[in-house]
Protein backbone atom coordinates (compact mmCIF):
# COMPACT_ATOMS: atom_id res chain seq x y z
CA UNK A 1 0.00 0.00 0.00
CA UNK A 2 1.26 3.29 -0.98
CA UNK A 3 2.27 5.64 1.63
CA UNK A 4 0.19 8.76 1.55
CA UNK A 5 3.09 12.10 1.38
CA UNK A 6 2.72 15.43 1.93
CA UNK A 7 3.51 18.65 -0.03
CA UNK A 8 7.13 18.56 1.40
CA UNK A 9 7.63 15.04 0.82
CA UNK A 10 7.16 13.35 4.27
CA UNK A 11 4.54 10.84 5.57
CA UNK A 12 3.06 11.31 8.64
CA UNK A 13 4.82 9.19 10.64
CA UNK A 14 7.50 11.75 10.24
CA UNK A 15 5.50 13.82 13.02
CA UNK A 16 5.04 11.30 15.50
CA UNK A 17 7.30 11.22 18.77
CA UNK A 18 7.96 8.83 21.23
CA UNK A 19 4.73 6.99 23.29
CA UNK A 20 3.26 8.77 25.70
CA UNK A 21 3.49 8.12 29.30
CA UNK A 22 0.08 10.04 30.23
CA UNK A 23 -3.00 8.27 31.69
CA UNK A 24 -5.32 6.65 29.08
CA UNK A 25 -7.90 8.51 28.27
CA UNK A 26 -6.18 11.84 28.87
CA UNK A 27 -7.18 14.98 26.20
CA UNK A 28 -3.82 15.86 25.89
CA UNK A 29 -3.09 12.56 24.15
CA UNK A 30 -5.83 13.67 21.74
CA UNK A 31 -4.47 17.35 20.93
CA UNK A 32 -1.42 15.79 20.56
CA UNK A 33 -2.48 13.94 17.59
CA UNK A 34 -4.14 16.80 16.26
CA UNK A 35 -1.00 18.65 16.13
CA UNK A 36 0.75 15.71 14.08
CA UNK A 37 -2.31 15.58 11.66
CA UNK A 38 -1.89 19.79 11.33
CA UNK A 39 1.75 19.84 11.03
CA UNK A 40 1.43 16.96 8.63
CA UNK A 41 -1.30 18.64 6.35
CA UNK A 42 1.21 21.85 6.25
CA UNK A 43 4.01 20.47 5.63
CA UNK A 44 6.09 21.86 8.71
CA UNK A 45 9.77 20.59 7.97
CA UNK A 46 10.58 18.83 11.08
CA UNK A 47 14.60 20.95 11.59
CA UNK A 48 12.33 23.97 11.16
CA UNK A 49 9.84 23.18 14.21
CA UNK A 50 11.05 24.43 17.73
CA UNK A 51 8.72 22.59 20.99
CA UNK A 52 8.66 24.60 23.84
CA UNK A 53 7.03 23.39 27.17
CA UNK A 54 7.19 24.10 31.09
CA UNK A 55 6.18 21.71 33.61
CA UNK A 56 3.28 19.93 34.01
CA UNK A 57 1.45 17.19 32.65
CA UNK A 58 0.76 19.44 29.15
CA UNK A 59 4.30 20.37 29.32
CA UNK A 60 5.85 16.76 28.49
CA UNK A 61 3.70 16.91 25.09
CA UNK A 62 6.32 17.87 22.99
CA UNK A 63 7.94 14.33 23.64
CA UNK A 64 5.30 12.77 22.08
CA UNK A 65 5.61 14.68 18.47
CA UNK A 66 7.84 15.37 15.72
CA UNK A 67 10.55 13.12 17.40
CA UNK A 68 12.70 14.88 14.81
CA UNK A 69 12.09 18.96 16.06
CA UNK A 70 13.65 20.93 18.18
CA UNK A 71 12.62 20.89 22.04
CA UNK A 72 12.99 22.42 25.17
CA UNK A 73 11.29 22.03 27.99
CA UNK A 74 12.03 24.82 30.76
CA UNK A 75 11.82 25.62 34.19
CA UNK A 76 7.81 26.20 35.72
CA UNK A 77 6.06 28.86 33.59
CA UNK A 78 8.72 30.56 31.74
CA UNK A 79 8.27 28.97 29.03
CA UNK A 80 7.25 32.21 27.40
CA UNK A 81 10.45 33.73 27.67
CA UNK A 82 12.52 30.77 26.23
CA UNK A 83 10.10 30.90 23.65
CA UNK A 84 11.20 34.61 22.59
CA UNK A 85 14.53 34.08 22.84
CA UNK A 86 14.58 31.53 20.70
CA UNK A 87 12.91 33.23 18.27
CA UNK A 88 14.76 36.55 18.38
CA UNK A 89 17.61 34.19 17.59
CA UNK A 90 16.49 31.98 14.68
CA UNK A 91 13.32 33.95 12.88
CA UNK A 92 13.27 30.65 10.21
CA UNK A 93 12.39 28.02 13.29
CA UNK A 94 8.46 27.43 13.79
CA UNK A 95 7.27 28.73 17.41
CA UNK A 96 4.82 26.20 18.97
CA UNK A 97 4.42 26.35 22.69
CA UNK A 98 2.78 23.91 24.69
CA UNK A 99 1.65 24.88 28.03
CA UNK A 100 -0.70 24.03 30.86
CA UNK A 101 -3.39 26.22 33.16
CA UNK A 102 -1.38 26.02 35.74
CA UNK A 103 1.74 26.89 33.88
CA UNK A 104 0.35 29.42 31.85
CA UNK A 105 -2.17 31.16 34.80
CA UNK A 106 -0.42 30.69 37.62
CA UNK A 107 3.40 30.60 37.92
CA UNK A 108 3.61 31.95 34.60
CA UNK A 109 0.91 34.09 34.40
CA UNK A 110 3.46 37.70 33.96
CA UNK A 111 5.37 35.70 30.91
CA UNK A 112 2.23 34.44 29.22
CA UNK A 113 0.92 38.42 29.42
CA UNK A 114 4.34 39.72 28.11
CA UNK A 115 4.69 37.10 25.12
CA UNK A 116 1.30 38.51 23.83
CA UNK A 117 1.77 41.87 23.96
CA UNK A 118 4.85 42.24 22.32
CA UNK A 119 3.22 39.80 19.69
CA UNK A 120 5.85 37.30 19.45
CA UNK A 121 5.81 35.28 16.11
CA UNK A 122 4.04 31.54 17.99
CA UNK A 123 1.56 29.30 18.67
CA UNK A 124 1.45 29.19 22.28
CA UNK A 125 -1.21 26.13 23.00
CA UNK A 126 -2.64 25.85 26.37
CA UNK A 127 -3.83 22.32 27.76
CA UNK A 128 -6.74 23.28 29.77
CA UNK A 129 -7.67 21.12 32.21
CA UNK A 130 -8.54 23.15 35.61
CA UNK A 131 -6.13 20.94 37.73
CA UNK A 132 -2.47 19.99 39.25
CA UNK A 133 -2.72 16.52 37.66
CA UNK A 134 0.63 15.99 38.67
CA UNK A 135 0.03 17.31 42.21
CA UNK A 136 -3.00 15.01 42.80
CA UNK A 137 -5.64 17.00 41.18
CA UNK A 138 -5.86 20.75 43.30
CA UNK A 139 -7.93 23.13 41.51
CA UNK A 140 -6.00 25.58 38.87
CA UNK A 141 -6.34 29.20 38.68
CA UNK A 142 -8.67 28.29 35.53
CA UNK A 143 -11.29 26.59 37.26
CA UNK A 144 -14.58 28.23 37.61
CA UNK A 145 -16.56 28.82 40.63
CA UNK A 146 -18.73 26.40 41.80
CA UNK A 147 -16.45 23.34 39.95
CA UNK A 148 -16.42 20.30 42.18
CA UNK A 149 -12.52 18.52 43.59
CA UNK A 150 -12.75 15.08 42.61
CA UNK A 151 -12.67 14.78 46.92
CA UNK A 152 -15.88 16.82 47.13
CA UNK A 153 -14.05 20.18 47.68
CA UNK A 154 -15.93 23.71 45.89
CA UNK A 155 -13.48 26.13 44.48
CA UNK A 156 -14.91 29.52 45.23
CA UNK A 157 -12.81 31.57 43.14
CA UNK A 158 -12.99 33.34 40.19
CA UNK A 159 -11.56 32.05 37.32
CA UNK A 160 -8.23 33.44 34.99
CA UNK A 161 -9.49 32.93 31.96
CA UNK A 162 -6.40 32.53 28.71
CA UNK A 163 -8.70 34.26 25.92
CA UNK A 164 -10.16 36.82 27.85
CA UNK A 165 -6.28 38.02 29.39
CA UNK A 166 -5.08 37.46 25.66
CA UNK A 167 -7.80 39.78 24.07
CA UNK A 168 -7.48 42.35 26.95
CA UNK A 169 -3.66 43.25 26.58
CA UNK A 170 -4.15 43.19 22.38
CA UNK A 171 -3.35 39.16 20.92
CA UNK A 172 -3.58 39.04 17.87
CA UNK A 173 -5.19 35.79 17.38
CA UNK A 174 -7.12 34.10 19.78
CA UNK A 175 -9.38 30.73 19.90
CA UNK A 176 -10.25 28.05 22.22
CA UNK A 177 -11.41 24.74 21.60
CA UNK A 178 -12.24 21.26 23.11
CA UNK A 179 -9.81 18.16 22.68
CA UNK A 180 -12.15 16.11 21.76
CA UNK A 181 -13.54 18.55 18.22
CA UNK A 182 -10.62 17.69 15.94
CA UNK A 183 -12.87 18.54 12.82
CA UNK A 184 -12.37 22.12 15.21
CA UNK A 185 -9.62 22.13 16.31
CA UNK A 186 -7.41 20.76 13.64
CA UNK A 187 -7.66 24.01 10.89
CA UNK A 188 -7.67 26.46 14.00
CA UNK A 189 -4.06 24.80 15.14
CA UNK A 190 -3.48 25.09 11.14
CA UNK A 191 -4.34 29.22 10.99
CA UNK A 192 -2.58 29.60 14.41
CA UNK A 193 0.68 28.42 12.92
CA UNK A 194 0.34 30.34 9.34
CA UNK A 195 -0.68 33.63 11.71
CA UNK A 196 2.21 35.78 12.13
CA UNK A 197 1.96 37.03 15.63
CA UNK A 198 1.17 35.59 19.35
CA UNK A 199 -1.59 32.97 18.28
CA UNK A 200 -2.77 31.47 21.49
CA UNK A 201 -5.34 28.25 21.27
CA UNK A 202 -6.83 27.37 25.26
CA UNK A 203 -7.82 24.01 24.52
CA UNK A 204 -10.63 22.59 27.12
CA UNK A 205 -8.45 18.71 27.70
CA UNK A 206 -10.45 16.63 30.63
CA UNK A 207 -8.19 15.25 32.98
CA UNK A 208 -9.49 11.24 33.46
CA UNK A 209 -7.51 11.16 36.62
CA UNK A 210 -8.60 14.10 38.82
CA UNK A 211 -11.20 16.50 36.74
CA UNK A 212 -13.23 14.34 34.86
CA UNK A 213 -16.41 13.34 37.45
CA UNK A 214 -19.69 15.19 37.97
CA UNK A 215 -19.21 18.80 38.94
CA UNK A 216 -16.34 19.71 37.14
CA UNK A 217 -16.20 21.89 34.05
CA UNK A 218 -13.92 20.60 32.60
CA UNK A 219 -15.23 16.89 32.11
CA UNK A 220 -16.00 15.08 28.44
CA UNK A 221 -19.59 15.16 29.41
CA UNK A 222 -19.76 18.73 31.13
CA UNK A 223 -18.01 20.01 27.53
CA UNK A 224 -20.16 17.60 25.32
CA UNK A 225 -23.03 19.25 26.93
CA UNK A 226 -22.22 22.97 27.02
CA UNK A 227 -19.74 23.20 23.94
CA UNK A 228 -21.31 26.63 22.08
CA UNK A 229 -19.19 26.61 18.40
CA UNK A 230 -19.34 30.13 16.92
CA UNK A 231 -18.92 29.18 13.61
CA UNK A 232 -17.40 25.95 11.17
CA UNK A 233 -13.74 26.62 10.51
CA UNK A 234 -11.95 25.50 8.14
CA UNK A 235 -8.15 26.42 6.60
CA UNK A 236 -6.62 25.72 3.63
CA UNK A 237 -3.07 26.50 2.99
CA UNK A 238 -1.75 28.44 -0.05
CA UNK A 239 0.00 25.48 -1.23
CA UNK A 240 -3.37 22.96 -1.73
CA UNK A 241 -6.30 23.03 -4.17
CA UNK A 242 -8.92 25.19 -2.75
CA UNK A 243 -11.84 22.85 -2.84
CA UNK A 244 -14.56 24.53 -0.55
CA UNK A 245 -18.70 22.87 -0.49
CA UNK A 246 -19.92 26.12 0.10
CA UNK A 247 -23.80 25.62 1.86
CA UNK A 248 -26.16 28.43 2.58
CA UNK A 249 -24.98 31.05 5.14
CA UNK A 250 -22.47 33.65 5.09
CA UNK A 251 -18.66 32.74 4.54
CA UNK A 252 -16.08 35.36 6.01
CA UNK A 253 -12.86 35.26 4.17
CA UNK A 254 -9.48 36.09 6.80
CA UNK A 255 -6.19 36.56 4.92
CA UNK A 256 -3.22 35.57 7.22
CA UNK A 257 0.11 37.76 6.43
CA UNK A 258 1.95 34.92 4.52
CA UNK A 259 -0.80 35.05 1.98
CA UNK A 260 -3.27 31.80 3.24
CA UNK A 261 -6.67 32.15 3.88
CA UNK A 262 -8.75 30.94 6.89
CA UNK A 263 -12.74 30.15 5.93
CA UNK A 264 -15.10 30.93 8.54
CA UNK A 265 -18.73 30.16 8.17
CA UNK A 266 -20.96 31.77 9.94
CA UNK A 267 -23.89 29.37 11.83
CA UNK A 268 -26.68 30.64 13.82
CA UNK A 269 -24.67 33.42 15.70
CA UNK A 270 -23.18 36.34 13.89
CA UNK A 271 -19.44 36.85 15.17
CA UNK A 272 -16.86 39.19 13.85
CA UNK A 273 -13.81 37.67 14.32
CA UNK A 274 -12.33 40.91 13.95
CA UNK A 275 -14.07 42.64 16.78
CA UNK A 276 -12.05 42.34 19.63
CA UNK A 277 -14.79 44.17 22.16
CA UNK A 278 -17.25 41.48 20.69
CA UNK A 279 -15.51 38.82 21.55
CA UNK A 280 -14.81 39.54 25.22
CA UNK A 281 -18.79 40.09 25.64
CA UNK A 282 -19.04 36.99 23.84
CA UNK A 283 -16.21 35.40 25.99
CA UNK A 284 -18.30 37.02 29.57
CA UNK A 285 -22.10 35.97 28.01
CA UNK A 286 -21.19 32.91 27.64
CA UNK A 287 -19.68 32.25 31.23
CA UNK A 288 -23.07 33.98 32.52
CA UNK A 289 -25.15 31.19 30.82
CA UNK A 290 -22.89 28.18 31.59
CA UNK A 291 -21.62 27.38 27.95
CA UNK A 292 -18.33 26.92 26.48
CA UNK A 293 -17.76 28.85 23.66
CA UNK A 294 -15.46 27.42 20.96
CA UNK A 295 -14.42 28.71 17.32
CA UNK A 296 -11.88 31.41 16.29
CA UNK A 297 -12.69 34.42 19.11
CA UNK A 298 -10.55 37.16 17.51
CA UNK A 299 -7.62 37.70 14.71
CA UNK A 300 -6.15 41.16 13.84
CA UNK A 301 -4.46 40.75 10.66
CA UNK A 302 -2.78 43.84 10.83
CA UNK A 303 -0.80 43.60 13.62
CA UNK A 304 3.13 44.00 13.60
CA UNK A 305 5.10 40.92 14.99
CA UNK A 306 7.52 41.67 17.89
CA UNK A 307 10.53 40.91 15.34
CA UNK A 308 9.86 42.97 12.42
CA UNK A 309 8.71 45.83 14.99
CA UNK A 310 12.00 45.95 16.65
CA UNK A 311 14.02 45.46 13.52
CA UNK A 312 15.51 41.89 14.36
CA UNK A 313 17.12 40.79 10.64
CA UNK A 314 15.62 37.80 9.41
CA UNK A 315 19.50 35.87 9.35
CA UNK A 316 19.21 34.01 12.39
CA UNK A 317 21.29 36.18 15.23
CA UNK A 318 23.34 33.15 15.94
CA UNK A 319 24.99 33.76 12.66
CA UNK A 320 26.30 36.84 12.62
CA UNK A 321 30.16 37.58 13.13
CA UNK A 322 31.65 40.16 14.79
CA UNK A 323 31.55 42.81 11.83
CA UNK A 324 27.76 42.79 12.22
CA UNK A 325 27.37 42.89 15.55
CA UNK A 326 30.08 45.42 16.64
CA UNK A 327 30.06 48.93 15.50
CA UNK A 328 33.20 49.67 13.57
CA UNK A 329 35.59 52.70 15.03
CA UNK A 330 34.35 55.00 13.11
CA UNK A 331 30.40 54.98 14.05
CA UNK A 332 31.66 54.18 18.27
CA UNK A 333 33.70 57.58 17.52
CA UNK A 334 30.84 59.49 16.30
CA UNK A 335 28.45 57.85 18.85
CA UNK A 336 30.68 58.97 21.86
CA UNK A 337 30.66 62.78 20.46
CA UNK A 338 26.83 62.88 20.12
CA UNK A 339 27.04 62.08 23.89
CA UNK A 340 29.60 64.64 24.86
Amino acid sequence: MATTLNHVGLARDAYKGAATTLCAGCGHNSITNHMIKALFELGVEPHRLAKMSGIGCSSKTPAYFVETAHGFNGVHGRMPALTTGAHLADRRLVMMGVSGDGDTASIGLGQFMHLVRRNVDCTYIIEDNGTYGLTKGQFSATADVGSVQKRGAVNTFQPIDPCAVALSIGCSFVARSFSGDGKQLVPLIKAAIAHRGTAVLDVVSPCVTFNDHDGSTKSYSWVKDHDQEIQDVSFIPYFEEILVDYEPGQVRDVEMHDGSHMLLKKLDQSHDPTNRLAAMRLIEESREAGQLLTGLLYVDESAVDFATREGIPKAPLRDLGEAELRPSRDEFAKMMAELA
